[in-house]
């Protein structure tokens, strides 16, 4: 375990914040799990225990494992009672303004020398570095979703990182029995900047009428041994997601190949956002 990290403080109670609770009290950390509310929060946790309960009944934690995990979990809904984790991790919405407001907050209420870090997966880490007294202290650290099942880490160091943070930041990564990979504050990091061009760029052969979304998602599934095609994907992602990460990528490097297609900010639009509303480019 990552000798300066003990207590880990989880920000956002979505689907990304309930995965890294569970995977950080399953690496041995006490977790405090921290929403606006503490309905929202406790809420998390009775999601993550059903998510366990499941384990259990298929044989692959025992019941002793469920109730070790659980007692290592918390919530609140005060900011203050993150003082004393070693690591804070933020995941809620990717909005550069409401990320930066939370790192503010986090920097008074967190002791110092601890860890802040955003799970960001596209927005400048460096910005929310700057908004706190200890930009040497923060960094990105992006696990993926289903954050209890991806095996990677996108371990993301800012201009402003210490060697110390990013080394403590990869010492928590492998605990979690994660594989992390180096990587610079760059929009999109490795896996969107490569990964978002692909998706839109799909959107885009099927709004010129060249195949259908089934076909376009058989092909890629079939001809590039890929598991997913790119409109289940968007769908499992988000399309308000998907959306925000194209703007960001495209404001950083003005590339057409990263101009949102415009299908899917009029999905966006109308509410369709995938599969955590029901319908996006397929009904569920």
């Amino acid at each position: 375990m990552a000798a300066s990290i003990k207590k880990v403080g989880i920000c956002g109670s979505g689907i990304m914040g309930s995965g890294l609770a569970e995977v950080a009290a399953k690496a041995g950390y006490d977790v405090v799990v921290r929403s606006r509310s503490k309905a929202t929060a406790d809420a998390m946790i009775t999601s993550i225990e059903k998510g366990l309960d499941k384990q259990v009944s298929r044989e692959k934690i025992t019941a002793d494992d469920k109730a070790a995990i659980l007692g290592r979990l918390s919530a609140t809904a005060k900011i203050a009672d993150l003082a004393d984790c070693g690591l804070v991790i933020e995941s809620v919405v990717e909005d550069l303004a409401v990320k930066t407001a939370l790192f503010a907050e986090l920097d008074k209420a967190v002791k110092p020398g601890a860890i802040l870090a955003t799970n960001t997966s596209t927005l400048p880490v460096v910005e929310m570095a700057m908004a706190t007294g200890r930009p040497d202290r923060v960094c990105g650290i992006h696990f993926f979703n289903p954050a209890t099942a991806m095996p990677l880490v996108e371990v993301v160091t800012p201009i402003t990182a210490s060697d110390d943070t990013i080394a403590e930041a990869n010492a928590f990564v492998a605990q979690c029995g994660k594989s992390g990979v180096q990587v610079k504050d760059r929009a999109g990091f490795i896996v969107n900047a490569l990964l978002f061009p692909y998706l839109n760029n799909a959107v885009r052969i099927w709004e010129t009428g060249t195949a259908s979304m089934e076909d376009i998602d058989t092909a890629m599934k079939g001809g590039c041994n890929f598991p997913m095609g790119p409109f289940a994907l968007l769908d499992l992602v988000g399309l308000d997601t998907s959306l925000s990460i194209l703007e960001a990528l495209h404001a950083e490097f003005a590339d057409p190949n990263y101009a949102a297609v415009p299908t899917l900010r009029r999905l966006v639009a109308a509410g369709k956002l995938g599969r955590k509303s029901g319908e996006g480019f397929y009904k569920y």
